[in-house]
């Protein structure tokens, strides 16, 4: 049974920073497998944040270029997201995600493309 619970989540002041994690268990070793982080602000749809492949690939929204970065601990088994120089609109519940075996790049930023799911983090940036 796959299991993703994400920790990390807080309150900061814009131009603050935070480390998210997601700590996974049962998932796949496999190389062509991803995982993501997703947000959701209240009213709005989800949309993806940042994304890798278990063998090291990254890329990020464009709207977060520069201040957010993902990584991953396959030994710890573990997903980091990074996130500087964070402002208000950044506020949301963010969540971490994960495809099956393989997963198609050019469909990463689909939320229909990831199997698994945590329960979400909140982050919360005040002015």
């Amino acid at each position: 049974q796959v299991q993703l619970v994400e920790s990390g989540g807080g309150s900061v002041q814009a131009g603050g920073s935070l480390t998210l994690s997601c700590a996974t268990s049962g998932y796949t070793t496999a190389d062509s497998a991803c995982m993501a982080w997703f947000r959701q602000a209240p009213g709005t749809e989800r949309e993806g944040v940042a994304y890798i492949r278990r063998s090291s690939m990254t890329t990020v929204a464009d709207f977060v270029k520069g201040r957010f970065t993902i990584s991953a601990d396959n030994v710890k088994n573990t997903l980091y997201l990074q996130m500087n120089n964070l402002a208000v609109e950044d506020t949301a519940m963010y969540y971490c995600a994960a495809t099956g075996d393989m997963c198609r790049w050019n469909r990463i930023s689909r939320v229909s493309e990831y199997d698994y799911w945590g329960q979400g983090t909140q982050v919360t940036v005040s002015s």
